[in-house]
Order: C-alpha cells, then sequence, then structure tokens
C-alpha cells in the first residue's frame, strides 16, 4: 500500500547482503577534479553531542553541504564532474588529467561557447549545471515542473540559464529536456538514469563521492553505525552507498533511505516486490522539493535495492521538525541552516527517538545508547520564504 500523508511508514530491506570491496580506483582524481573548481573547501561535519545525549545516542554528526561553493547545495559536486566529464569526450580532447582549469584555454573558448548543455530539475541540480556552464563558458537550457517556487526559478536564472517551466511534474520536465535535447544537439547533463541513458549520470553520482571521502577524512578511523539518505531519484543516496560498500562492505554501518510519502518512489517499488523500480502516480507534491520524483533512477535502484537496510516514507511534517531542531540547537551545539530536503534526516531521527507510537521504528532501525548516527543536510535555504514560514512557526 501506497504510505498516507500522515505517518512514518518504514520496510526493512530482506535483500542487503550484496557488498563491494576496495575504494573506487577513480576516487583520487575525483577528488582533484573537486579541488580545481572556483571556490573550493571541504564543507564542515558538524558533531551534534548535546542533542545525541538528549535523545539518547552515542553521537549525531551531520555534514553541512548548505556551505558548498556558495550555491546552498551538494548539487555542483555531480554537475560539474559529470557536465566536464561529458565535454572531455564530445570535445575530443586528451585523456590527461580532468581539472577545471583545463577548460580555460583560448583555443577552447568558441568551441565551448558554441555548446548548450541541458537538464531538469526541482531546483537545486539545475542551478548547480547553470553555475558550471557559466564558469565554462557555455550555454544551458534547465527545465522545472510546474508549481517551482519564484526563488528557486530565479536561482538557476541568475547564472544566465534559460529556464522552461513545464506543466507537470519533475518526470514531465525530464522527458521535455530529453526531447528537445535531442532535437537540437544539446548536450543533456540529467542526474537521473534509465536505460540507454546512464554514462552521464554515473559521472554525476562519481562526484558525489566527495561527500564521503570529507566525511571519513574527518572521521578517520570512526566508523557511523547509521547513515541516513535522502532520495529523490536516488543518485545522492546511492553515491554514498556506493562509497559505503566499497569502505566497509559487509561490516558497513545500517542504510537508512528516506523520502517524501507522496514520492516515495523507492519504498514504493520495495513495497511492491518483484526486484523492479516502479513511478508512483499522483502529483507529487510536497514541501521538499528536491525530493519530489516519481520514478527511481536505475543505477540508484540496482545499489540501493539490493543493499540498503531500511526505506522510510516521511510526511513533510517529518523534515519541518528537522529544520526548526538544526536551526535552533542545544546550548553547545552549532546551528545548522538546512532546507526541507536537507532536513528530514535530523527530523526522522529525532521523530524516531521521542515519539513511543514509533518503537517499531526505532527497533528496525537498531538505534540506541550505543549509535552513531551519520546525518548529511543535502541544502541550506535554497527556497528562503519556505524556509522562514517553517522555522518561524507558520508552515
Amino acid at each position: 500500500m501506497p504510505p498516507s500523508n500522515h505517518r512514518i511508514e518504514h520496510l526493512v530491506n530482506p535483500r542487503r547482503p550484496w557488498a563491494a570491496a576496495g575504494l573506487p580506483e577513480d576516487l583520487d582524481a575525483v577528488l582533484a577534479f573537486h579541488r580545481s573548481l572556483p571556490g573550493y573547501a571541504p564543507t564542515p561535519l558538524h558533531s551534534l553531542d548535546r542533542l545525541a545525549e538528549r535523545l539518547g545516542l552515542n553521537r549525531i554528526w551531520i555534514k553541512d553541504e548548505g556551505l558548498r561553493y556558495g550555491l546552498k547545495a551538494f548539487k555542483a559536486l555531480g554537475a560539474a564532474y559529470g557536465l566536464c566529464r561529458a565535454l572531455w569526450r564530445r570535445l575530443d580532447l586528451s585523456a590527461d588529467a580532468l581539472t577545471f582549469d583545463r577548460f580555460q584555454s583560448p583555443a577552447l573558448r568558441d568551441r565551448l561557447a558554441a555548446t548548450t548543455c541541458a537538464t531538469a530539475t526541482d531546483g537545486n541540480h539545475g542551478r548547480a549545471l547553470a553555475w558550471a556552464a557559466r564558469h565554462l563558458g557555455c550555454r544551458s537550457v534547465v527545465y522545472m515542473p510546474g508549481g517551482t517556487s519564484a526563488a528557486r526559478i530565479a536561482n538557476v536564472e541568475m547564472f544566465g540559464a534559460r529556464v522552461t517551466v513545464v506543466d507537470g511534474t519533475y518526470d514531465d520536465a525530464v522527458a521535455r529536456a530529453t526531447a528537445d535535447a535531442r532535437r537540437n544537439g544539446w548536450l543533456l547533463v540529467q542526474d537521473m538514469a534509465w536505460d540507454g541513458y546512464e554514462e552521464i549520470p554515473a559521472w554525476i553520482m562519481d562526484g558525489y563521492r566527495t561527500i564521503a571521502a570529507e566525511c571519513f577524512q574527518v572521521l578517520g578511523s570512526r566508523k557511523p553505525s547509521h547513515v541516513v539518505l535522502q532520495a529523490g531519484v536516488g543518485s545522492f543516496a546511492a553515491a554514498i552507498q556506493t562509497d559505503l560498500l566499497a569502505r566497509f562492505g559487509d561490516v558497513r554501518p545500517t542504510t537508512v533511505v528516506v523520502e517524501p510519502d507522496r514520492a516515495a518512489c523507492f519504498y514504493e517499488s520495495m513495497d511492491a516486490g518483484g526486484g523492479r523500480a516502479r513511478k508512483v502516480a499522483g502529483d507529487l507534491k510536497t514541501i521538499m522539493a528536491g525530493l519530489a520524483c516519481g520514478m527511481p533512477s536505475t543505477l540508484a535502484w540496482e545499489i540501493l535495492s539490493k543493499s540498503a537496510d531500511l526505506f522510510v516514507a516521511c510526511p513533510d511534517r517529518v523534515a519541518c521538525r528537522g529544520m526548526r531542531v538544526l536551526g535552533n540547537p542545544l546550548a553547545g551545539d552549532p546551528a545548522v541552516v538546512s532546507g526541507e530536503s536537507g532536513a528530514v534526516g535530523l527530523g526522522l531521527i529525532y521523530e524516531a527517538m521521542t515519539d513511543p507510537g514509533l518503537a517499531d521504528l526505532k527497533a528496525a532501525m537498531g538505534l540506541d545508547e550505543a549509535s552513531q548516527v551519520l546525518l548529511i543536510s543535502t541544502e541550506a535555504d535554497t527556497d528562503p520564504e519556505m524556509y522562514r514560514r517553517v522555522v518561524w512557526g507558520d508552515g
């Protein structure tokens, strides 16, 4: 059954044994590329010690991706890497190490200026792609679903992208971007994979692995017992899960995939059984705009359906709870400005540890006084008005 809009629903994945051995060989190359981007700095990994004590947990760490490249979200890690890998091949450049500054050559200026990249987005990926395209001197065209807030549209247009709002959902915007890119000879840089379109999404997922690498550069030998990962099409969650599989294999942390209950394409696909991804029907209406996706990416489905431990569908109030707790911390803990899609993981942990009615969820997650939880706030206040409505009490 599809989850309701009022309850947190969860299911345990019986297919966990899949694992991988050894770190991906090209992780150093991905990190080197990101360090070559203008404005690179590792985002902070905060320890919420007072909150962990209040909730009865050992540790809570949260990675603040709202500070990434000044874009208030993590997406530039994938968009820039995927775009540059695709351009490197499209322009038939040498096989030397890929760095952002190699595209600044005067010899490439005219070729880049004649290139148009296209994508569909709920907001953050399109903003990141437009940012990268402007730095490279490319044109960008971005398609967004109906109902997208004016702030999210402006965030994309400020980097010179041409924005088209599609009458429909995120999935409709993807279909339109794909068709127009094919017809016009544009370079489609989409963070969702499907049969016949997987190489660029795989590169984008490679880019997201920098988040995990930075986390473990700080954590060192300390290993989280639990990692909570937000999923829209699932590329981010699958990228982090890939890193956990590679680092820890069969002794990896418990992984919880969390989605909005009105766009819970992984939850519903797992709940339906049969081992295949299914599309969620309806308008996908949720304040978690970055997660409002109706169909899992094929690459993400292959990884998460075989290896994530739990799938959870949350009503919007869970994200609101996370935003308020992070923005109004206990004395001694840092404040984190986390948007709707960024805060839902913390909201889930808070609810599981404080609501007696969720004892079965707490037990399924295995949360107790020894648990060390890693969360990733994937965005800051990318929609400032929505953020204020929620955190100031009107959401």
